[in-house]
């Protein structure tokens, strides 16, 4: 058995198959079919993944952004103004509260719409090859997208008695 993916590269990955899952039927068909040939564990093998430093970071970005909130709330009902306003506010404190614990940095350093070079046998996880793909490198195009990778993660640890899965406790006025 492998070692597990870390928390950034599997939040960044579940993003990237979910839209590629969405608009390539291929994909998604190699996805489902991957899924349906994992062997099952036995419950006595089985490990409890431990989610506590996304529990963290998702309680930081509620605390300080609301995050959670905005995402939990029926906005069907909101106009585009309103939304934009809140939208205005939750960016703000989920930013300061990002880069307060992690520092994010482009995977390429070129300017997006600059020509690129990609030689063969280039890391799939730094850089995804877009349009009709074929053959092999060098692959020469036009960056798109820069890409984030993190550079630093310093996220606070949870301490005894405190539950993470609690990302807001219930505020009671009197």
């Amino acid at each position: 058995m492998t070692d597990s993916l870390p928390f950034f590269t599997r939040l960044w990955f579940a993003w990237v198959c979910y839209f590629r899952i969405l608009w390539d039927a291929r994909f998604a068909r190699r996805v489902w079919d991957a899924r349906a040939d994992e062997p099952e564990l036995p419950a006595r093998n089985a490990r409890e993944p431990d989610d506590s430093a996304a529990l963290v970071l998702l309680g930081l970005l509620q605390r300080e952004g609301r995050l959670v909130d905005f995402l939990q709330q029926d906005i069907a009902a909101f106009s585009d103004t309103e939304i934009g306003a809140v939208g205005r506010v939750v960016h703000d404190g989920c930013r300061r509260a990002l880069s307060a614990h992690v520092t994010i940095a482009p995977v390429r350093s070129e300017a997006e719409g600059s020509q690129v070079t990609l030689e063969a046998g280039f890391d799939a996880t730094r850089a995804k090859l877009l349009g009709n793909v074929g053959g092999t490198g060098p692959y020469r195009g036009v960056l798109r997208h820069r890409g984030w990778r993190v550079d630093r993660c310093d996220l606070p640890r949870s301490v005894g008695g405190h539950d993470p899965s609690v990302l807001c406790p219930a505020e009671v006025e009197l």
